[in-house]
């Protein structure tokens, strides 16, 4: 039996080595060409899809509500109830026929017959539903045609016009997912070729990473070209866009699975290990599918597709509203500054963000200006000499941190999120990622303003291992557990948090 739980092997693996190093992982120079080569912003199919569901939807009842308005259909209110039904039933025939993904907007003649046809078939459907209730008198004939006719027009133009967008974003490679091999030789070699033949305008394959230096593991396999150990797979994905990682080993070979799981979770990326060579046969439900070769999903890059858009939405949302709720607190906290001591009001420092990139991080200045510490290489403590009297009080407020609604609307951070840490930050004279295993996987997601660990008192000061510890555990439930209504709650709980745990502030 395959028994493979990988979160579970990840978390146990966490908590039996909580400090080990971090190994540096440089790139050969193959590997390093093709990382640094230009790439196009990604698209996720799933809200390209659904966005362009929605706009279809859109289309036509606009199409039907105008020719009510032109034509007239009787019963005013009965025709907009129609109007929405054959909308309605119209799309669930179209997507009963398979046409609800990016690749089916890719088809030609076949799509558009299959469209017409459910069209069609909608107005069959709602049509003798209204003679059944007896309204067909209340409905106009003549809107009904031009209905029909008008809506089938628009149908087809709209579905040729998202054709050629679709067609012009995958060949600029926004919609391909960029997609590494971890694994070698025959196994290797059969699903390169299984994607190269059946989702090659979804996925676009950039290399092999293997451990292996021997016969089974060739420095190229069905053309693909051998980038590195399966180490520097984590540097690669930080140095480019990687959206997917298909893991090429036997289902039995756990340990070596394992292994490789506990290496490349760190990353904000969708691992799947492949079954299609696997003797062992599951119901179709237990597989997900790229292109038609079965997977298992191993690991889900977190907050993705509408989520990520639900969270940019609420982000600018917030960060919007407190600009202007708290603008006047913003501007007195800039006089105080000023007037207290010489120098900038503002402070900048360089952070870790988001797939471990680094943020310059905007703050008021809380720090006399001949004392700033960028590199936050020295805690700051209890009555430190550092920080000036105003910088108490907005250190200890978390005023310090509002300029950072600006590096939310500049989309390097998020309202809520693992708070960001400045690069050279400690913990016992310990590099916070030396001191806690799996550090970076709190980097999956964009970090936040506020956070998780933050309302549950893991903030300021963070002098021991166990500190960090905890707030590391919290980060990553938080991206584990992650939704909208979290997010809210954290919000919400923030400003009494502030109140509760301004002590642990300096």
């Amino acid at each position: 039996m395959f028994h493979l739980d990988p979160k579970q092997a990840v978390l146990d693996h966490v908590a039996q080595k909580p400090r080990s190093k971090l190994a540096a992982s440089g790139l050969n120079e193959l590997a390093a060409m093709v990382a640094d080569k230009p790439v196009e912003p990604g698209y996720s199919a799933t809200v390209v899809a659904g966005a362009a569901q929605a706009i279809e939807c859109l289309l036509l009842a606009l199409t039907g509500v105008v020719l009510l308005t032109v034509l007239g259909s009787g019963n005013g209110l009965l025709g907009v109830v129609v109007t929405l039904s054959v909308v309605a039933v119209a799309e669930f025939i179209i997507r009963s026929v398979l046409l609800r993904r990016v690749a089916d907007y890719r088809l030609g003649l076949e799509q558009y017959l299959k469209v017409a046809a459910g069209w069609t078939g909608a107005f069959v459907v709602v049509g003798a539903a209204v003679l059944l209730l007896d309204s067909g008198n209340s409905v106009s004939r003549n809107w009904i045609i031009a209905f029909w006719l008008t809506g089938l027009v628009v149908l087809i133009a709209y579905r040729a016009v998202l054709r050629a967008l679709i067609t012009r974003w995958t060949a600029e490679g926004r919609l391909r997912r960029r997609t590494v091999i971890v694994g070698g030789g025959k196994d290797a070699e059969v699903l390169i070729q299984s994607i190269q033949v059946g989702a090659r305008d979804d996925i676009e394959l950039l290399g092999l990473f293997d451990d292996r230096n021997d016969d089974r593991s060739p420095e190229s396999v069905a053309s693909l070209p051998k980038l590195g150990r399966v180490a520097e797979l984590i540097e690669f994905a930080r140095r480019t866009r990687v959206d997917l990682v298909i893991v090429s080993m036997p289902l039995f070979a756990e340990h070596r699975v394992l292994d490789m799981l506990k290496q490349l979770w760190v990353l904000p990326v969708d691992i799947r290990l492949s079954a299609h060579m696997s003797k062992l046969k599951f119901t179709r439900k237990a597989y997900s599918y790229v292109g038609g070769v079965p997977v298992f999903d191993m690991a889900d890059r977190p907050i993705s597709d509408w989520n990520l858009v639900l969270k940019w939405i609420f982000d600018k949302l917030v960060a919007i509203t407190a600009l202007v709720l708290l603008s006047p607190v913003m501007i007195a906290t800039a006089i105080a500054i000023k007037l207290e001591s010489p120098g900038p009001v503002f402070f900048r420092q360089q952070r870790h963000g988001f797939n471990n990139q680094h943020i310059n991080m905007w703050k008021f200045r809380s720090m006399r200006t001949d004392m700033l510490d960028f590199d936050a290489s020295k805690l700051v403590t209890k009555d430190d000499p550092r920080v000036t009297r105003v910088g108490r009080f907005i250190r200890k407020t978390s005023i310090d941190e509002l300029p950072q609604l600006f590096n939310v609307l500049m989309d390097e951070l998020s309202i809520v999120g693992p708070r960001p840490h400045a690069l050279a930050a400690k913990a016992a004279d310990q590099l916070y990622y030396e001191a806690v295993d799996g550090y970076f996987a709190r980097h999956r997601v964009k970090p936040g303003m506020t956070g998780w660990a933050q309302i549950h008192g893991w903030r300021g000061e963070t002098d021991t291992v166990d500190k960090i510890m905890n707030r590391v555990n919290y980060d990553l439930y938080y991206i584990e557990n992650w939704s909208l209504w979290l997010d809210l709650k954290i919000v919400a709980l923030t400003p009494l948090s502030l109140f509760t745990q301004s002590k642990n502030a300096y």
